[in-house]
């Protein structure tokens, strides 16, 4: 592999490998197992559909991106985030998020699905 290729090849900071399924690119082998999961749940009827990758605007122009909004066939909405770790900086922004909106998101981590 050249220098170039290795400076451009974006490591993720916990060595997480990124996953593609259905031709939509995971950060982790955990969020694409999760996103499998909740197709499992929606060919079931568990679920209604869920939206990937949702933009949350937060103050002073910045942005957090929730993994997946999933809307149940009970009324149910969730927001959910898949964590292998949670880092300060996510723990700070899904504390402004839930302060500015009423919403409370939920944290997926590895064996709670």
């Amino acid at each position: 592999m050249k220098l170039t290729d290795m400076i451009k090849k974006r490591a993720n900071k916990f060595n997480a490998a990124a996953t593609t399924v259905d031709n939509k690119k995971f950060d982790s082998k955990l969020e694409a197992s999760y996103y499998t999961y909740l197709k499992t749940l929606r060919r079931i009827g568990d679920v209604k559909y869920f939206l990937i990758q949702v933009p949350i605007v937060l103050p002073g122009g910045k942005k957090y991106v929730c993994d997946f909004l999933v809307f149940y066939e009970d009324g149910r909405v969730e927001y959910v985030d898949v964590k292998g770790r949670e880092t300060e900086l996510f723990k700070l922004k899904k504390s402004v998020v839930e302060a500015q909106y009423p919403i409370k998101i939920k944290v997926v981590k590895k064996g709670d699905f």
